[in-house]
């Protein structure tokens, strides 16, 4: 399958579909270590990206993207709002221009969303946050010659990434606060950020 804007549309719809069957898991985690509210307000915002999506037509890939980072903006409270703004707003600046997209440019627009994040969060590997799902993902994808194997590897390393939090001491956010009594939980944000590379390579399958 191509990296279009039906596909693009697809991959949205089913990560906003893992998000409310999830709600609760991402509520339940959140409470132990955050505020309880990463469950709601990504399930929030993921529907009223669906509701923006329907109610305007997007062009490509990219005004696809810029829709729900926008919307994600504006309704998600804490910090994930800024964060999956910024991933996804990287993301659709990548695959500017682009009514289809290769897997070399798709790789590199992922690449520059990492970063992004990280600069926004200022977060790295092993602070226990997103980014341990996104590095080893991104990772995985860059070393892909096939879409689909690619992203497939991208969502088994993310969740990887995201149960290696577990035993970590959080270093960034809310969940720092609590020093050692944050370990022990899998985090939050690799959780979703997992669903997010998830239900990409389900979208992309070939």
């Amino acid at each position: 399958m191509a990296i279009d804007r039906d596909a693009t549309l697809r991959w949205i719809e089913l990560f906003a579909a893992q998000i409310e069957l999830h709600r609760e898991q991402l509520v339940q985690l959140d409470a132990a270590i955050g505020d309880g509210d990463h469950g709601t307000n990504m399930n929030r915002g993921m529907q009223r990206s669906l509701e923006k999506l329907r109610a305007t037509e997007q062009a490509d890939p990219s005004a696809v993207l810029k829709t729900v980072a926008m919307t994600l903006i504006s309704t998600v409270g804490g910090a994930a709002g800024p964060l999956y703004g910024t991933l996804l707003l990287a993301l659709a600046s990548g695959l500017a221009g682009h009514a289809e997209v290769d897997l070399p440019t798709y790789a590199a627009a992922w690449r520059a969303s990492v970063d992004g994040v990280q600069a926004r969060g200022g977060a790295q590997l092993g602070d226990k946050t997103m980014v341990d799902a996104l590095v080893p993902a991104v990772d995985a994808l860059e070393q892909a010659t096939d879409l689909s194997a690619g992203l497939q590897a991208a969502a088994a390393a993310a969740e990887q990434g995201m149960l290696a939090t577990t035993p970590l001491e959080a270093r960034k956010g809310r969940a720092s606060y609590l020093g050692e009594r944050s370990v022990g939980h899998q985090d939050p944000g690799a959780t979703s950020t997992y669903y997010l590379l998830e239900s990409a390579a389900e979208a992309f399958a070939s």
